[in-house]
């Protein structure tokens, strides 16, 4: 992902996942690449934005428009064995933190 997120006024949810991942691929990209395309089919999501540095750090925010939108992403068959397999493999740690956006703010400098 390599722009922001389109997001319509708030309020509106942000689901913040951090993570430190493990050495190798092991499937993680393929997997990866599934949960964007599956994630951006889902009622409710709104856009992500995502990085990961040198150092395997990374941060992924997803938008929802509601909580039960991100209750269902969730409790999604193949989120979950997603979910697992990063528990077992992909990940040393992770945080995963949900926050309720009621103010933002965009700078997008018009092209001449």
């Amino acid at each position: 992902m390599s722009e922001l997120a389109e997001t319509p006024r708030p309020p509106y949810y942000a689901v913040i996942f951090t993570s430190v991942r493990t050495e190798g691929d092991n499937g993680y990209e393929k997997m990866a690449d599934e949960m964007v395309k599956l994630g951006f089919n889902q009622p409710g999501f709104l856009g992500a934005e995502s990085t990961r540095d040198i150092n395997g750090v990374g941060i992924t925010v997803s938008y929802w428009d509601s909580i039960e939108a991100i209750e269902n992403w969730k409790n999604h068959l193949c989120h979950k064995e997603a979910q697992k397999l990063g528990e077992d493999l992909w990940y040393k740690t992770f945080a995963t933190r949900v926050c309720k956006v009621e103010r933002h703010g965009l700078f997008k400098p018009s092209v001449e």
